[in-house]
């Protein structure tokens, strides 16, 4: 096993936001990043599971020793390979769900990408278990394609007033790491959640669980 905590990304934008938040939260700590974009675009074309092979793959190559996944379209999928490998996966967004079915019974969800709305909404529905909770879902027109522009602000401005949009929801979930900074920019009174500061804690914590 190598030491450290393997971080599976799909876009490059994602090693320096999770550095930051180690650097800042977890001084000290080892954090191994890979970066697959090919993932997500199999992901979107052929469905999450269709990418399980590579996974498995790529996660026994890169001798992991607990692996944080911050792709949401693909984090079930690379979940359920955890007893096949042996090591411990956890999904980044899986203690950003956990915190939403906790704050209240009326969840919003937004994403840049559809296929990232089926998986958050049912990892709500498993965090919730007994609770009865109401999932509604939005996706935000027009954010990806700035994300794929590589326009950051643009991208963000478009999921901030997405969420400033929201009514009548106790919680608002940000279903994408990449999403994360457009919570520093929404004016709503209603809470914002999103997952690489929780998801990295809880990763960091999985490593070193005996």
């Amino acid at each position: 096993m190598v030491s450290g905590l393997l971080l599976l990304h799909t876009s490059p934008v994602h090693v320096p936001v999770f550095d930051a938040l180690r650097d800042r939260n977890h001084p000290g700590a080892v954090l191994r990043h890979m970066v697959v974009p090919e993932l997500l675009d199999r992901a979107r074309t052929e469905g999450p599971e269709s990418v399980a092979p590579a996974l498995r793959g790529l996660l026994a190559e890169g001798r992991a020793g607990a692996v944080l996944v911050t792709c949401s379209t693909i984090g079930a999928t690379a979940e359920s390979l955890a007893p096949a490998l042996g090591v411990p996966v956890l999904r980044v967004d899986r203690p950003m769900a956990a915190a939403a079915v906790r704050a209240g019974a009326r969840i919003a969800v937004l994403a840049a990408l559809e296929s990232t709305l089926a998986p958050t909404g049912e990892l709500l529905a498993e965090e919730a278990g007994e609770r009865s909770v109401s999932i509604r879902t939005h996706l935000v027109a027009g954010a990806w394609d700035r994300f794929e522009a590589g326009d950051s602000a643009g991208y963000l401005a478009r999921v901030a007033e997405a969420a400033d949009a929201v009514t009548g929801a106790d919680v608002i979930v940000l279903a994408q790491a990449s999403m994360a900074g457009a919570a520093d920019l929404v004016t709503s009174r209603i809470p914002v959640l999103s997952s690489p500061a929780p998801g990295l804690a809880a990763g960091l914590a999985m490593r070193s669980a005996p």
